[in-house]
């Protein structure tokens, strides 16, 4: 997550000042997307030119100075031709200049092209499925406008730092910088003066003195890294070294951190909180991916922090931003949104990653819906703007979006949490960063579309169509009639944007009756005017929509209306949803309460009883087929997948 731009706003803001005004926090989420907008010469998903290979492995070899924007070495690349060619495209900056590429011991020719590319002539074609080799010597001064590669102070003291999302990779090095390729093994070997400490991807192998007042630092990662998220931080870090657990079970948590940090206690405490934030996400989202290497931080001088892989770079350390960047080290590091398009797959994830802790670890429930409210404020803060970003060649500044990629994207799972029920969708979640097609890859918005059909059984495309691929969000009337015993309601609802014909959601009310009674009721509206009529067993004197924001909505009203016509019920036809249908059924627009039966569709009995306060009966053990339901009321079809 490039967290300069949405960090204080999206999320830590709703935590640390409620008070702070929403206009003050957008110009400074404007101030520093404008710093990020640039003009793109092709598009930054996918370089055609790089597509004929497979990056495999590379060693870089840097010779750095934190106090000069300047680097010099050479990238050696191991790749694997997919089909022949007598050429190689590498993404490279014309900032930076290319001495040498050296290919078996023979120069190989080559030119730098305005594109910021860098083409490669090989003698002779090089045949497909061939594992080859070449190294690439340049030196330059990194164009530093969107800090991929910075030399700055940190309290008197140089330091350089890299932040490569989402097209800054190729400002420092050469590389194959689309998002369809990771590289499945990396050496870094960085040489610097001797005073500095080097924090990097992976695990440190060794640090070895040099004449002339030089260290050689040296990491190693063999987890599969996009180009993106590898990463270096250079100046007078004090290392930490610590563990995750205990025992057979403990895996590092390594900390590079500047000496002002290491005498702040509540900096100091906040860096130890890593470890009950780490347990509560195992918890939640399956083990740490990366345990045989390690997480960690490392310190930079940006506003926020960047998810790199095993060690996030981090400009402060509260609380909601350690949850954020720890949170993308399963859904950002281990599973990639596989265009920019779908960094929602990202950043929608890692916020919900905040939602998780401060609903669990931070905030008494009362402070935590501030914290929703506050979300969903600025949510609705215009009618437009869907999660996925509709351009086919995206900006930083659209990437980034605080509102619709953070917020909105992490409200979206909040509501499909609430759809799902919470065991099911946790475990939709560890199954997705698992799943063989995703893990250590990635993913496009429509592969996890599918993936959560199949894996939950039930049908959500048209969930995702609305909220993630559609804009803006309902506003909903909530129109009740009390009975003696019973309560009805009409449900009606307008969109923001006309993206979406209706949001088929199920709704959350609660009726509180005189006495103190009170129920919690699932609505499953499907459509705009829809009747219900709920047995609640008491006289209801108020009725509550969305108590625990569950659902985006703004201005929805609550409207005891007893002018509600019978007939108009009465006209309304029984409905099951969802139809087809997996684990459960729900019916809608019964008359009264009820008991039913499911026949085959030869006639048989199957199944019998007596339906509950919600309407539902549970499918799961019968066999794939089609089914007659009936009641007292009607009589309907249903198909069971």
């Amino acid at each position: 997550m490039k967290t300069k731009f949405t960090i204080l706003i999206l999320s830590m803001i709703s935590v640390l000042s409620l008070a702070q005004s929403r206009t003050e926090q957008d110009k400074l989420i404007e101030s520093e997307r404008k710093k990020a907008s640039k003009a793109m010469l092709f598009n930054e998903n996918e370089n055609p030119n790089t597509l004929n290979y497979d990056l495999r492995y590379i060693r870089m070899e840097l010779d750095l100075d934190p106090a000069q924007q300047f680097v010099k070495g050479k990238v050696t690349s191991h790749f694997k031709m997919l089909n022949p060619s007598s050429t190689i495209y590498f993404d490279l900056s014309n900032n930076l200049n290319v001495s040498e590429v050296k290919y078996h011991n023979q120069n190989l020719t080559y030119q730098q092209l305005s594109t910021k590319e860098l083409k490669i002539n090989f003698p002779t074609s090089i045949p497909a499925a061939t594992l080859d080799s070449l190294t690439i010597s340049y030196s330059g001064v990194p164009d530093d406008s969107d800090d991929a590669f910075s030399s700055q102070m940190q309290n008197g003291v140089p330091i350089l730092a890299t932040l490569s999302e989402p097209f800054g990779a190729k400002e420092w090095w050469p590389t194959k910088q689309s998002l369809n390729d990771k590289i499945e093994k990396i050496d870094l070997k960085i040489t610097t003066p001797s005073q500095y400490n080097v924090a990097a991807n992976g695990v440190l192998q060794s640090e070895t003195s040099l004449s002339e007042g030089k260290k050689l630092t040296y990491w190693k990662t063999n987890i599969p890294t996009p180009a993106y998220l590898v990463a270096l931080g250079i100046t007078n870090y004090v290392k930490l070294n610590d563990t995750f657990g205990t025992g057979s079970d403990a895996f590092p948590f390594v900390n590079y951190i500047y000496p002002s940090t290491n005498n702040n206690p509540s900096e100091m405490s906040n860096i130890q909180w890593t470890k009950t934030c780490m347990a509560k996400f195992e918890e939640y989202f399956g083990p740490y991916p990366f345990r045989s290497e390690k997480y960690g931080h490392m310190q930079f001088n940006a506003g926020g922090g960047m998810e790199h892989t095993t060690m996030s770079s981090m400009g402060s350390f509260s609380k909601g931003l350690i949850a954020h960047e720890l949170a993308h080290q399963w859904f950002g590091d281990k599973v990639t949104c596989a265009t920019w398009n779908d960094i929602w797959l990202n950043e929608g994830f890692a916020n919900f990653g905040e939602h998780l802790v401060y609903e669990k670890l931070l905030m008494t429930s009362s402070n935590f819906q501030n914290y929703l409210k506050n979300q969903i404020d600025y949510i609705s803060m215009y009618p437009t703007g869907s999660v996925y970003i509709q351009d086919p060649e995206p900006s930083s500044n659209r990437i980034f979006d605080g509102r619709l990629t953070y917020a909105k994207g992490g409200f979206v799972l909040r509501m499909l949490k609430w759809k799902l029920g919470e065991q099911k969708f946790y475990n939709l979640l560890k199954a997705y960063t698992t799943a063989p097609q995703f893990a250590n890859t990635y993913a496009k918005t429509a592969d996890f579309v599918t993936f959560a059909n199949t894996f939950t059984g039930e049908n959500l495309t048209e969930f995702f169509n609305d909220w993630v691929y559609g804009e803006g969000y309902p506003t909903y009337t909530v129109r009740w009639k009390p009975g003696t015993t019973n309560v009805t309601f009409k449900i009606s609802q307008t969109q923001s944007h006309n993206s979406v014909n209706y949001y088929e959601m199920p709704l959350p009310v609660k009726v509180v009756g005189a006495n103190g009674q009170s129920m919690d009721l699932v609505l499953n509206n499907t459509s705009n005017n829809q009747y219900f009529t709920n047995e609640v067993g008491f006289p209801v004197t108020a009725v509550y929509f969305n108590q625990d924001l569950h659902i985006l909505t703004k201005n929805s009203t609550v409207v005891k209306d007893n002018s509600l016509a019978v007939d108009d019920l009465k006209s309304l036809k029984v409905m099951v949803y969802p139809n087809p249908a997996t684990t459960e059924i729900i019916i809608s627009n019964l008359k009264k309460d009820t008991g039913y039966q499911i026949f085959s569709i030869d006639g048989r009995l199957i199944k019998s009883g007596t339906l509950d306060s919600n309407k539902t009966i549970n499918i799961l053990n019968l066999e794939k087929g089609e089914y007659i339901l009936k009641t007292n009321d009607d009589q309907i079809k249903f198909l069971k997948h």
